[in-house]
Order: structure tokens, then sequence, then C-alpha cells
């Protein structure tokens, strides 16, 4: 039966699309006009029933207009990330747990054919001379995607979606993923201009808790936006400019790379410049920004602590300009006040496990003064499985200058 299915549902999609007019753009109703046309004719041949009707023609709907397969699991709200390990297996992560889905491509060339719509959503291009792409969909949604011969299984894709309506600070205190009174040091913080970097593994929250803290930026201010693959959703901010890196092309040109767009905000006048995530060089020229009157400015990097996310920096700096360490070290020191820390819990759940202030230079290294701090209780978890903890107080900002040039007091 499933052969047949598919067998059929190929000739109907072969039909329609020979009936399709290239000359303009059809609109979905148009296109399923057309599937529903097809279909009605068919069934006068072979019959099927209402419930077979409905099931195909969403399905020919799906492969013509969005993603086939995996455009049921990107109208599930629940699904946070889509893993796709070739045709034959599909991973999806729910409520923070990995599981496999139980349906999977009928063959590698139906997944390539997604692939390329994918892509084509970000006008990127993939193929097997150029194997690695990066792209976005409509919805902002990530997507990474790896053909062969780099990936030996067929094509792997990762999709990570994000909600439609960003997750403000309120319903992370509701989530226990910060507690109130570090939410409230943090928009304290934002408030006077405290330049903040957000650390963290993979998948840990950190594009979400930056759009979380964007939302403290007064109103008023100008706020320059820098990413690879545009993710953050400042809806609070009126003055707001954002930029997107682009790749070069076919033949290695035309590309405008992170570094080139924070010398170019620089000179846009921006009171604060928010860049999705440092990976590379672009660090030397972030750090030059919080250095150079850009107070308030904000960034994302990988590491796994505050500590670490110091040692990163320093090499990432390297990358970009051969400097004495300990001049790379004071810039980083000068730079950054606070560094927001987050991890991802056995149970799934992603929450702030530190917050640190940059204490200065002693004996050429870093100091770091942990503010905040997350205590796991004794028990470890409740009925649920859920680790319980929350985020204690462990001292006060040190550097409080300012918060009084801001008229907030120290």
């Amino acid at each position: 039966m499933k052969g047949n299915w598919e067998s059929l549902r190929q000739k109907l999609k072969e039909k329609i699309q020979k009936r399709l007019d290239l000359s303009r753009e059809l609109t979905d109703e148009e296109v399923l006009e057309l599937i529903d046309e097809e279909i009605l004719a068919q069934s006068r041949q072979e019959y099927l029933l209402l419930e077979e009707k409905l099931c195909m023609r969403k399905e020919i709907f799906y492969a013509m207009r969005r993603l086939d397969l995996l455009q049921e699991l990107m109208e599930d709200p629940e699904i946070t990330e889509i893993m796709v390990n070739g045709p034959e297996a599909v991973f999806v992560e729910r409520r923070g747990r990995l599981s496999r889905w139980d349906k999977s491509f009928s063959s590698r060339q139906k997944l390539e054919d997604v692939v390329q719509q994918i892509v084509s959503f970000s006008n990127r291009r993939v193929s097997k001379a150029s194997p690695i792409a990066d792209a976005r969909l409509e919805d902002g949604s990530r997507v990474n995607v790896v053909l062969d011969p780099v990936a030996l299984g067929g094509p792997a894709v990762t999709i990570r979606r994000f909600p439609e309506q960003p997750i403000r600070m309120e319903q992370l205190i509701a989530w226990e993923a910060v507690s109130r009174e570090a939410a409230a040091f943090l928009r304290t913080a934002v408030e006077a201009g405290y330049n903040i970097f957000v650390s963290g593994g993979t998948g840990s929250g950190k594009t979400t808790f930056l759009n979380a803290l964007s939302e403290f930026i007064p109103t008023g201010e100008r706020v320059i936006t820098i990413e690879d693959n545009a993710e953050l959703q400042l809806f609070t901010v009126e003055n707001l400019v954002a930029l997107e890196a682009r790749s070069a092309n076919l033949e290695g040109e035309h590309e405008i790379s992170i570094r080139d767009l924070i010398r170019t905000a620089l000179r846009m006048r921006p009171d604060r410049i928010i860049v999705g995530e440092v990976r590379s060089a672009e660090a030397l020229d972030m750090l030059q920004a919080m250095n150079t009157g850009h107070d308030g400015s904000l960034s994302t990097g990988h590491a796994n602590s505050p500590a670490d996310m110091l040692s990163r920096l320093e090499t990432m700096v390297l990358m970009g300009m051969e400097l004495p360490l300990e001049a790379v070290r004071r810039q980083i020191a000068s730079g950054v006040d606070l560094i927001v820390h987050l991890g991802r819990m056995r149970d799934g759940s992603r929450r702030v496990l530190e917050i640190a202030e940059t204490a200065g230079m002693e004996s050429g290294e870093i100091r770091l003064h942990t503010l905040f701090a997350f205590e796991e209780e004794t028990a470890g978890e409740d009925k649920d499985l859920r680790v319980r903890g929350r985020l204690q107080k462990k001292d006060s900002l040190r550097h409080t200058g300012k918060l009084k040039m801001a008229g907030i007091g120290g």
C-alpha cells in the first residue's frame, strides 16, 4: 500500500506541476485548487476515501509549497529541534527530550529535494562541490545542511526552531530558568549600560536569553544587531537596524563577514551593538566597540563556564591580531563587565548557572567575582525527574560606577 500511495502521489504531483502557470507566482489557494481538481479526477478512476483524499491533498501541498515530510514537525509547537540523519532516521527534541520519529523519507532523492527547497528560501546553494550550508526559514528557524561526500549516511539536516513569540524574562522566571532576584539585577545592569556576554554550550538557550535581556534596553536608544543568521527578535526596540552576514558566492567573492558588519555598525551612530554570537576574530572588533563608548553592548559565545568564556575570548582576539597576551586580557577586563553563564541540565531544562563580574587584573590574570550561582538541592530531583535548585545570590556588584552614572545608585 505504501508503494502504491507513493506512486500515486508522485503521479498527481507531476500532473499538477505541468499545469502550473510559471509566468507568475501562484498563491497557496490556487495551488490547493489545482491539487483538489487532480485528486477529484483521479478518484473517478481509483476510489479514494474522504480521509485518503484529505491526506493526499496535504502531502502534495507540503511537497510543493512547504517542507514535505518535515512540515508536520514544523507545525508542532512542542518541537524545538529536528535532526535528519539521512533519509531513514529523523529525530526530534520535544520538551528537552530526544526521540526518534516514526516516519522517514522514502528515498535519498526525496530528502535532497527538500534540502534544495530549504536553502532556496535563504537564496543559498549547496551541492557536492560545496556540501555545507547554513540557512534560515521564513519563520526564523535556523537550518544547517551537510551533504555527501561529507555526510556519509546521506544528507544531514538540523533545524533549530524558535517560538513565534519571543520568550520574555517573566516566562523564564516562571520556568525557573532564572530567579526573580537575578532578573531584577540584570535589568538594572542592562539599563545602566553594563557590557554583558551570555555564555553556554550548544542548545543552552543563549539566543533566547539574549532576546529576553533586550527587553530591558531603555526606549529611545539606537540598537544595531549583527548576526550570521538573523534570529534575534527585539520587539521592544524601536530604533533598530538588523544586519546579517553574507557567505561568499560560488566564486568565493562578495563575502560580508561579522567583522565587516561591526566596523560598519560603528559608523551608524549606535548606542548599543548586539552581536548574536562571536566565534572568531570578530571578538577583537566587539571588544573595541565595548571599549570605545558603546556601553550596554551584548553578545553570546560558546563556553563551559565564565572562566572558559574569558579564555575563549583571548583565543578569538589573537586570531584577529597578534598582541601581547596581557594587552588582550586588559582589553577583555576593561570591555566585558558581566558574564551570564547558561547550562542545560540532565532533565533537559535550561538554566542560568552563574552570573559573574570581571573584577580587573591580578598577577596578569583576569579575576572573576561570582554574584549569583545555581545550587542544586540535596534531594536532586522531584517526582517528575526535574532538577531542583535555585540561583542563589553570593555577593554584590563591586564596580558600581555605571550604576551611578545612570543615576541608579550603587
